[in-house]
Formats: structure tokens, sequence, C-alpha cells
């Protein structure tokens, strides 16, 4: 059998490409499940240990602090590039691991009371000004500190991760049916939210008796789990390139000095600020959900976890069927404008509609507008990126992408969470807030990206860079 039919040979095994899929798809399944563990436990944080909407809202930026301001995505997409998926993957599930642990500790009941609690106290009490970019001001309680430390490490693995997953879904499906695995594994990682909003008020709550580490504890134990996936993934990938005969790392080598075709392109960077935009309208929602659900709904968390359940569940179902159709008709830069409109139809909704009615079924329906959407965009967005950058430049474009969406992810929570608060003076019970402006500061950022993606449906139209195009040649 020659070279090239070995090559070709494994590359078209379906069963190969899939099991890729799998493994790499579990692991950011577990680290979706982490990341947003302690989003509906909002108000039992409030209770438990002090923290109140400025507390949580640093410590739920604080995930993408070192991402932002140390670069550190910026050196994962380095790495990414010049050590390939595997070394990167492994890297990333062990630092997820790490920094979850750390989080984990700072919640528990041996962490209170401790020489480590009373440091902590006296540590990083930062004067709360503006200059203070960090997550940490005087007067956090020490379980958030601790907490925003470990979330801090555990935010630069699982974005790590993200760049790595979509250079492995790129590396096996390059011509194939790439949007549809790349569907397919967004919407495992978002049954993954699906499984927290059901699954971490009713294990927190278990024996009558709220623990909010319980559930967290049960998510780092997941995330190992999540490790050894990339470790067997890696053992698959590193059979595939010596049937290609050759590393990744010898093949056309990176350099600083590519980073200059990146940073110089215009579509780059309205790809790049679309994104930052629309998951800055998502992602920090989702830490705020459950509690602005259990405000104008009057109801548990469990309850509101329950109605939130069908955004994560029914973006999962829809995105594969959308990953698809992107593959064989095209149509992904109209994709995005659509997406932006619902998303802020959502928000007003969330804004004015329900907060006059109370009603279950407005939620839903809202609800379930974002779902339609957190389909659209992602589905057609990370597939569009291969074509408009270099190859070998993949790694570090999506590194880049991730750092810009990260200063969104790392800044919103933290605006939300003052806001929150200057909106609500006096407000103590966190049953009783009022989210009339965060809802409306979450719609602004849906009507800044879609005029972005207005932009660049036009440059596509006049430039041909091939985002309405199908992906399957």
């Amino acid at each position: 059998m020659s070279l090239e039919q070995t090559v070709t040979s494994l590359k078209e095994k379906s069963w190969a490409r899939w099991t890729a899929l799998v493994l790499l798809a579990s692991a950011m399944f577990f680290g979706y499940i982490f990341m947003d563990v302690l989003s509906p436990l909002q108000a039992n944080l409030k209770e438990s240990l002090g923290w109140d909407p400025v507390a949580y809202g640093r410590f739920a930026g604080s995930e993408t602090f070192l991402n932002v301001f140390v670069f550190f995505l910026i050196f994962a997409g380095i790495i990414l590039d010049k050590m390939g998926v595997r070394f990167t993957a492994i890297l990333s599930g062990s630092v997820m691991l790490a920094g979850a642990f750390i989080n984990y500790y700072a919640l528990t009941q041996a962490f209170a009371g401790s020489s480590l609690e009373n440091f902590i106290n006296n540590f990083l009490n930062l004067p709360d000004e503006w200059w203070n970019v960090t997550p940490f001001y005087k007067g956090m309680p020490a379980s958030a500190k601790l907490s925003a430390i470990g979330f801090m490490f555990f935010g630069c693995g699982v974005e790590m991760a993200g760049i790595t997953v979509s250079r492995g879904i790129v590396k096996w499906f390059a011509g194939k049916e790439m949007a549809l695995a790349m569907g397919i594994e967004m919407a495992i990682a978002r049954v993954g939210v699906a499984v927290v909003f059901l699954g971490s008020p009713f294990i927190a709550a278990l024996h009558n008796q709220i623990n909010v580490a319980r559930p967290v504890g049960l998510a780092v134990l997941l995330l190992l789990i999540g490790l050894i996936c990339f470790i067997v993934y890696s053992l698959m990938d590193k059979k595939l390139e010596s049937q290609l005969g050759n590393t990744e790392e010898k093949d056309d080598p990176f350099k600083i000095s590519d980073l200059k075709y990146i940073f110089t392109s215009q579509v780059f960077w309205i790809v790049a600020l679309l994104c930052v935009l629309y998951y800055s309208a998502i992602f920090p929602f989702q830490k705020y959900a459950n509690n602005m659900l259990q405000c104008n709904l009057h109801i548990t968390a469990e309850q509101a976890g329950q109605i939130f359940f069908v955004f994560p569940l029914g973006a999962a179902a829809i995105t594969p069927f959308l990953g698809n159709y992107l593959d064989r008709k095209g149509k992904g830069a109209t994709m995005l404008i659509f997406g932006a409109l619902l998303m802020i139809i959502c928000h007003l909704t969330f804004a004015f509609v329900l907060p006059a009615t109370q009603s279950a079924i407005v939620a839903y329906a809202a609800i379930v507008l974002l779902g339609i959407s957190f389909s659209l965009v992602p589905a057609s967005l990370w597939p569009s990126v291969p074509k408009l950058v270099d190859g070998k430049l993949l790694g570090s474009a999506y590194a880049v992408i991730f750092w810009i969406q990260n200063i969104g992810l790392y800044a919103f929570p933290m605006i939300i969470g003052s806001v929150l608060s200057a909106s609500n003076p006096g407000v103590e019970n966190p049953l009783e807030y009022n989210y009339t402006m965060p809802m409306l500061l979450f719609a602004s950022l849906g009507i800044l990206a879609l005029i972005f993606g207005i932009w660049l449906k036009a440059l596509d139209a006049k430039r041909g860079y091939g985002l309405e195009q199908p992906n399957i040649k």
C-alpha cells in the first residue's frame, strides 16, 4: 500500500474522525460544567459565604483575567502552533484540573477558619478604584478571593482547550463535515451547561443542607475524566501523524512575525469583534440568568434551573443541524445576522416584558429564542475562520479571537455586578434584585453585533471570502 493510500484510508474512515471528536468534545463538556457550576447558586453564595453582587461579579470575571492581562491566550496559541494539538491538549487539561481544585478548596469547610483564610483576608486588599483591573478589592470575602485565583488558572486551561479543540477538529474534518463537527462539539459542551443548571442546585441542597462546595467537588472529578479523554485523543492523534509520515512540529513551523498577517487583516478584526460582542452578551448572562429568573418569577433556584435548562439543551439540539446546513448550503454570514437579531429580542424581553408579566411562558419563549441565536452564531462563526486565515496560523488566529473574546468575558460579569448593585441601592435580599439595566446592557451588545454582522456580509460579497459558500467541496 502506498503512502498516499495510507493517508487517504485513515482520513476517510468515519470512525476515526468521529471518535476523535467525541474525545475532544467530552473534555470540553466537563470544562463547561465546571465553568458554570456556581452560576445557579448566586443567592446561596450570598447567604452562606457573604458574596454580594460585586464579589460574585468579580469572581465570575476572574476566569479570563490571566488570559487578558498576561496574554496567556496569545502564548497558548503560539504553544499550539509550535508544539501541536497533542501537547497543548494535555497541558490545558492539567491546568484546568489544578485551577478547579483551588476553586473547590476555597468553598470547603477546611478553608473556613484556616490559617490560609486569615492570610487571604489580609491579602490583595486593593482599592476599589478605576485603575484596579484585578478581580480583587478590599472587603472581598476570602473565599471569593481564593475561588477567583483558582478560577483564573482554570480559565487559562479551558480557553487553551477551546482553541486546541477547534484546531483539532479542523485537522480531522477539513474538507469534510467541519461545521457539523464543530456544531456537535458545541452542542455537547452546551449539554454540560444544561446539566449544571438542573444538577448544581439539586446537589448543593442534598440532605436538606445547602453546601455550595458539593457540586463543585463533583465537577473537579469530571475534569479529571476530561484530562483522560485528552490523553486518549493524543494517542490516537499520534497514530494518525505516524501514518501521515510527519509531525505537527516539523510542518511549516510558526514564527512570531507571522502574527502580522493576522493583526493587519480587516475582515479578521470584524470577526473577532463580532465574537467578543456576541459572547459577552451570552456567557456573562448565564452567570446571572438563574438569579434573574428567581427575582422576576419569585421561584426557587431549582425551578429557575428547570426553565433555563431549555436554553443550552435547545441550542445543543439545533446546532448540529445548522452546522450540517452550513456544510452543504453555506450562508454563514447571514446566520450571524439573524443570530444577533434574535439575541436583541431576547434581552429586551427580559428587560421589559418579563418583569411586567411575571410569566414563565414569556421566560421560556425568550430563552428558546436565545438558544436558537446561540446555535446560529457559533455554528457559522468558527468554521469561517479557516476561510480567512492561512493554515499554519490557524492556532494563533483562534487564540487572538479567544483573547479578544476574553476581554469581554472578563469585563462584563464585573460590569453587570456593579450595575446590578448600583441599580438596586439598599437591596440586601438576593431574590429582590431588579435586572432591567443589566438586560438593557446585554441588548446593546446585540445591536453592535448586528452592525458588525451586516458589515461582514458586505465585505464577503465584495471580496469573495466564501463565508456564504458551503464547506463541503
